[in-house]
């Protein structure tokens, strides 16, 4: 397995398995507004992704995004989106995947990273695992700008 941070140059690569991931979560399939997405956002250098290979091929990947904690004055990033195809789950990528952003975060001397994710999704053992803490002292609220 190799891992690297994806640029421009690896969206045709990597559009496909982030509309695979964004099907996961229950959204209509389509990877040409995925390339977009991903186009956007690696242009403007708004995110950081790390695409996972076997061999040649994409298996999987995880996006970060930068953000700020205005109490403890430190960037720390939020861990998006994490996704591995259903061909090659169970082998490691995942964790291999959190280790890369786990290396970079540290490397970047940010405070750490944040994820949210579904209350029954089974990467939740894998996040504790390896090391990733279950926030309860707070709620997680949205405020949605269409309704």
């Amino acid at each position: 397995m190799k891992i690297i941070q994806a640029n421009q140059s690896h969206i045709p690569l990597l559009a496909p398995l982030f509309d695979k991931y964004r099907v996961f979560y229950k959204q209509t399939s389509n990877v040409k507004a995925a390339t977009s997405f991903l186009e956007q956002r690696l242009s403007k250098s708004e995110s950081i992704v790390f695409l996972a290979f076997i061999e040649d091929e994409p298996v999987g990947f995880t996006q970060l995004y930068t953000t700020f904690s205005s109490v403890s004055m430190q960037p720390y990033y939020i861990l998006n989106d994490l996704y591995v195809n259903n061909a090659h789950r169970r082998e490691g990528i995942g964790a291999a995947l959190l280790t890369t952003a786990q290396e970079f975060c540290i490397k970047n001397g940010y405070k750490g990273l944040a994820l949210e994710t579904a209350t029954d999704n089974p990467a939740q053992k894998l996040y504790e695992k390896m090391g990733w803490k279950k926030d309860s002292h707070g709620f997680h609220y949205f405020w949605p700008s269409n309704s």
